[in-house]
């Protein structure tokens, strides 16, 4: 015999003794009776499993190299619940039922009141973007009344400053006006008295001497008269200091009026005001996000179905008060179920892969049943002490007496 296999004989025949020795000892009456060993959660798929309460080793299904234990689970699972908490108004379905997508299964209270707010929102909406439409149909009208004030002030502008051009002469001095009238006066009279001594001498011979000075000195009062006239009248023109500063006033008022006038058109010009255009958008905008939440509130009142499936854990009644986040019911898929492994060690999940051959033994209805592997949790758990992964299983077929919950035993092929 070799030295290795002698080792194992004295080993073996070591052990045997003290497992007659300890049968002897329970035997005794005097010898306190030791506890019976707590069974160890193996999760090594190497090693043959046992089944609770036997001692009998039962071979890993399909004879693969990994294996874990495992649950029938829904495709989809999900918890309902409200957004916002009240009194159940309603309540349309009842445990074990089937609903389709959509369906309401629970009411709560408050709907009038929400329903008002989504028709005033409604009303808001229509009026703000009925203002953004008048702001786009009445362009044209706003353009063109503003090119009409740009025009009229430009206008303005130019019969302002002529009138200032007028005034640009040095202004009319009162003893300058008063020596022009006196030598008006003057001159006035000059001509009547030339005209007085002309009308002597008028019937003179053509010839005479006396009648040739007497007309010509006519002519000159007369020259000298009109001469002092205009001049008399240019110095009564002159404006004054106050007839100046209306006029600096009224080209002021103007070039502003035309500046304004401007800066509307070019508001004008490509389309409606910018900044009305931006405050009309806005309110429609506001009044879109005040319907939104207002109707968001109102469907929160009702607790639909996500998906076609069947009422479970359906606990609360009519007129009962429930909170923001509170479970009102589970709702399940059972038209397609489907495999979660629970015990899958980290030592054998590298052996796993999406799309590989499982057998899966259910041992409810000791039937083995084929799938493939769907999904590997990226994340680990614990069980025991031990890392372990999650995997889902899509089954082949799926028996009819198969129900969500059923414990089963599951072999990755190789």
């Amino acid at each position: 015999m070799k030295p290795a296999a002698q080792g194992k004989t004295a080993l073996f025949r070591s052990a045997a003794t003290l497992l007659i020795l300890a049968a002897l000892a329970g035997c005794s009456g005097l010898a306190p009776a030791s506890p019976e060993p707590l069974p160890t959660v193996v999760l090594d798929a190497g090693s043959p499993q046992k089944p609770e309460g036997t001692g009998a080793a039962i071979a890993p299904v399909g004879g693969g190299s990994v294996g874990a234990s495992g649950v029938i689970i829904p495709s989809q699972l999900a918890e309902l619940s409200f957004s916002t908490g009240g009194n159940v108004l309603k309540i349309n379905v009842h445990n074990g039922e089937a609903v389709r997508a959509g369906q309401t299964l629970v009411q709560l209270d408050g709907e009038e009141k929400l329903d008002a707010a989504v028709k005033a929102a409604n009303l808001e909406l229509l009026a703000a973007e009925k203002a953004l439409q008048e702001l786009y149909n009445n362009a044209e009208q706003s353009r063109a009344a503003a090119q009409l004030r740009l025009a009229q002030a430009l206008d303005k502008v130019d019969q302002a400053e002529k009138r200032r051009g007028w005034k640009e002469f040095r202004v009319g001095d009162p003893n300058q006006i008063d020596v022009a009238r006196a030598n008006y006066i003057i001159a006035e009279d000059h001509l009547k008295r030339a005209e007085e001594l002309f009308s002597a001498l008028a019937d003179s011979p053509e010839d005479s001497l006396n009648r040739a000075e007497a007309l010509s000195a006519l002519a000159t009062a007369r020259i000298a008269r009109d001469k002092a006239l205009a001049n008399l009248n240019y110095l009564l023109s002159l404006p004054n200091e106050i007839e100046v500063g209306k006029a600096d006033a009224e080209l002021e008022v103007a070039r502003a009026e035309l500046e304004a006038a401007q800066r509307e058109y070019d508001l004008l010009k490509d389309g409606p005001d910018p900044t009305a255009l931006a405050l009309a958008t806005a309110r429609v905008e506001n009044a879109k996000a005040q319907l939104l939440a207002s109707q968001s509130a109102l469907a929160d009142l009702e607790l639909k179905a996500p998906f076609d499936g069947v009422v479970s854990n359906l606990t609360v009644h009519n007129g009962e008060w429930v909170l923001p986040g509170q479970t009102i019911l589970v709702l399940a898929d059972l038209s397609r179920l489907q495999v979660e492994t629970t015990d899958l060690s980290e030592r054998d999940v590298m052996k796993v892969r999406i799309g590989q051959e499982v057998s899966v033994f259910v041992k409810a209805l000791g039937e083995e049943i084929s799938g493939r592997v769907s999904e590997i949790s990226p994340l680990a758990d614990t069980l025991g002490g031990d890392v372990v992964y999650k995997t889902l299983i899509d089954l082949d077929n799926l028996p009819t007496e198969l129900r969500a919950g059923m414990s089963v035993d599951v072999q990755f092929l190789e």
